[in-house]
């Protein structure tokens, strides 16, 4: 006579994402602002002369706007003095004389840390490159007159762009300038800045454009918040328990069977880790590849699940997107074109810089987890 049947609890597989856990996420949001700038420095005049004879003081003020994290424009005036030199032996002239000058700007400016490095709103150190247009209004040139006077009594010769009065001259430059964030709103900076002028501006003609250069160190106050910080609570998946049940069926008359050893699926896991913004598989890390590619062979039933991950303190939104879904399908393409593996034994999936982090390292979650079961 047969027993009725008995329901036996199997092995507790976890896998899925059934359950779901709260993870608090720190963003942040640009805020558009206005700022102002101090500086003081000197000046370099291009010239027929060794560095030093045509250095000068120098300073500037500047009024600016920043529309987003990598752009804004910025209205500058610099002034205070230029200098000129001229060596003419049979002359017995061996004379520099110096003029003032007022030069308002418009700049272009453009961070090239948010640019390239992702925007990072504690940042210390940041870099921008400005390029501008404007004028340069000279006046105060009566040294220039004077060496003049001594060269035409002398030997006949003269400034041939001797200009007096005030003279407007186009003005291009372009630059760098290198802040320290001290604060929210103070940042010191050094800047850099090429100035060209049409030939002439030093009274003499090169038949070449004019050169001068500025160095300034100074100080910039933001006004407002640059960013306004949020948190918010995401759910991110854990696994849970799944409960598989067998059914065994015993009959009484007859000697129980032997016991059956259950037959446990195998499982093997490889996390493939990347270099910061690459999705190239380093030498070292195609040795997992090749590890996942021959389960796969050995096991003909089994397919792999891949999910490419990217590190969310780092890069932006965009970005990070991006390089999870690269990391993830690398490593697709490498097991189908290398190892023969076909298409329909994996699954891609990518999680970008917004989905749960499988490590506390940020480092470590720039990498595709491979799971084959």
């Amino acid at each position: 006579m047969k027993i009725n049947k008995i329901l036996l609890a199997g092995t507790m597989l976890f896998a899925g994402a059934s359950m779901m856990a709260q993870e608090t996420v720190t963003e942040y949001t640009y805020n558009p602002n206005w700022y102002i700038q101090g500086q003081i420095g000197g000046q370099e005049t291009v010239g027929e002369s060794s560095f030093g004879h045509l250095f000068s003081p120098n300073a500037q003020i500047a009024v600016g706007y920043n529309f987003n994290p990598y752009f804004g424009l910025r209205l500058a005036v610099n002034a205070w003095q230029s200098k000129g030199w001229i060596d003419v032996n049979n002359a017995n002239i061996h004379s520099g004389w110096k003029w003032n000058y007022v030069a308002p700007t418009v700049d272009a400016v453009v961070n090239l840390s948010n640019v390239f490095g992702g925007y990072k709103p504690n940042r210390l150190v940041e870099v921008d490159f400005l390029a501008g247009i404007g004028a340069n209004i000279g006046f105060s040139n009566g040294e220039a007159a004077d060496v003049n006077s001594a060269l035409l009594a002398a030997h006949s010769i003269g400034l041939e762009n001797l200009w007096s009065g005030t003279k407007a001259r186009f003005v291009g430059q372009a630059g760098l300038d290198l802040n320290f964030n001290v604060s929210k709103h103070v940042a010191i900076g050094l800047e850099v800045m090429a100035n060209m002028l049409s030939d002439g501006y030093n009274s003499k003609k090169a038949g070449n454009p004019d050169w001068y250069v500025n160095g300034l160190l100074g100080v910039k106050y933001t006004f407002g918040d640059k960013y306004t910080e949020t948190t918010r609570t995401v759910e991110v998946p854990v696994a849970d328990p799944k409960v598989i049940e067998r059914i065994i069926e015993r009959v009484v008359e007859t000697p129980a069977p032997a016991p059956v050893e259950e037959v446990k699926a195998e499982i093997l896991r490889r996390d493939v880790f990347f270099r910061i913004n690459t999705a190239t598989i380093s030498k070292d890390e195609m040795n997992k590849v090749t590890e996942v590619a021959e389960f796969l062979k050995s096991h003909p039933n089994a397919k792999v699940e891949i999910t490419g991950y990217a590190d969310k303190g780092t890069g932006t939104m965009a970005i990070n997107l991006r390089l999870s879904k690269q990391r993830a399908q690398i490593v697709a393409n490498t097991l189908k074109d290398k190892f023969g593996i076909p298409a329909d034994r994996m699954v891609v999936k990518s999680m970008g810089e917004e989905a749960f982090q499988p490590y506390s390292d940020p480092v470590d979650n720039r990498v595709a987890i491979c799971v084959c079961e």
